[in-house]
């Protein structure tokens, strides 16, 4: 099936790219989105778009009525900040602000729900209301948390909301997909394990809690292999030991941080209470004691049943059948996972090729996400925004 809108939404491609290029050059982090926010509700305004800035102290909403009067509501989410990494580019749209870089996409998924936007905008022939969001802090900040506290889905209702992130790998412009879990919870630990220094040479006078750290960590290792059901997946990873200052003190002290994922809470109750069983009851094996914080981010990501498969239709009609791929749950977390627990909808993911597509003075690592090498490619922005067009006309038609 041929959609008549993408025609008339490639035509407006290449400036859409100049945007997003434009978005690429001045990336902003979490909750600093000040330019990117008056960027995206200049464009809403000037196509006569209703605008309402500052949920989540700098994220938009636009809002678009049919002319046909009442009827249903989708809500259509896009992400806006960018990641604290230099950026390894060189051409003409790389980062103008040192340390900060757009390496996860979210250049381009405004830039393609802008484009949707401006057609729908344009094109209001229908009944009920697209609420568009453009997320700030995405990345560790809870964003869409935020928009949530402030009223998103309250003052903005919507019968179901979508969101949409370029996949690396993925060929560009094909869709991926699934219901259930998609991406996992996102937790943080920190333990510190506290003993007794002393000289290095007089070990006896010291409880050194270097080794308890160093059987603490592993003894985590058991609990996904020994503890878990095998059929569901879960990662603990210890990322980071702080001990010492010298080579011949035994430290009062060992600090122990890294992060856990699951895709269901019931397995992340499970590590949580293995981990901290396992670092009490070790640290007390040798006379000693630990502090332990758990810290619960973004809860995991999962579809919803109905809303997957009707995202799923309309994909087939805009890329084709063979274009539309399942989708391979990812360890990785994303913020959209509060809005899918207040409200039914998907989220999916849309293909950013293999990077053959980035230009001359990239650099020399892969295109891939949260690389200092990466770049979204503008050839699915036509693609990505035609879907949005069409996944919002379609569910306002429903009965």
């Amino acid at each position: 099936m041929t959609m008549p809108i993408l025609e008339a939404i490639a035509q407006r491609a290449a400036q859409f790219g100049d945007i997003r290029r434009d978005l690429h050059a001045h990336p902003e982090l979490c909750f600093d989105e000040t330019r990117t926010a008056q960027r995206v509700a200049g464009l809403l305004r000037g196509w006569g778009v209703e605008v309402h800035e500052g949920l989540g102290r700098t994220g938009v909403v636009g809002v678009i009525d049919g002319s046909l009067g009442g009827g249903r509501s989708v809500g259509l989410r896009a992400d806006m900040d960018a990641l604290p990494i230099t950026e390894k580019n060189t051409f003409a749209h790389a980062s103008r602000n040192p340390g900060r870089m757009h390496a996860c996409g979210h250049d381009g998924h405004t830039t393609m729900l802008l484009a949707a936007v401006e057609h729908l905008a344009h094109h209001r022939d229908f009944s009920g209301r697209v609420v568009c969001i453009f997320q700030p802090a995405e990345e560790g900040g809870g964003g869409a948390r935020e928009m949530i506290k402030d009223g998103l889905f309250t003052r903005f209702a919507v019968d179901a909301v979508f969101g949409m992130h370029n996949w690396p790998g993925i060929p560009a412009g094909h869709i991926a997909l699934r219901s259930g879990p998609v991406m996992a919870s996102s937790n943080e630990f920190r333990i510190v394990v506290r003993g007794k220094g002393s000289h290095a040479a007089m070990p006896h006078l010291a409880q050194d809690p270097i080794p308890v750290a160093c059987q603490i960590v592993q003894a985590f290792q058991t609990i996904i292999s020994r503890n878990a059901n095998p059929q569901d997946a879960g990662v603990v990873s210890v990322t980071m030991i702080h001990a010492g200052e010298a080579t011949n003190v035994v430290p009062d002290s060992v600090e122990i941080e890294g992060t856990v994922r699951t895709f269901s809470d019931t397995l992340l109750d499970l590590i949580e209470a293995r981990m901290r069983a396992l670092a009490t009851h070790t640290a007390a094996a040798f006379g000693m004691h630990c502090e332990i914080d758990f810290v619960r981010n973004y809860p995991p990501t999962v579809n919803h049943a109905a809303e997957t498969e009707f995202a799923r239709h309309v994909a087939v009609d805009v890329v084709g059948e063979a274009a539309v791929h399942d989708f391979e749950p990812s360890m990785g977390a994303e913020d959209f996972a509060y809005m899918l627990q207040q409200r039914p909808g998907a989220y999916l993911a849309i293909g950013n090729g293999a990077g053959d597509h980035r230009s001359a003075g990239h650099g020399a690592g892969p295109c891939t996400l949260h690389n200092a090498s990466y770049d979204f490619n503008d050839d699915i922005i036509a693609t990505g925004a035609s879907f949005w067009v069409e996944l919002a006309l379609r569910w306002l038609q429903q009965p």
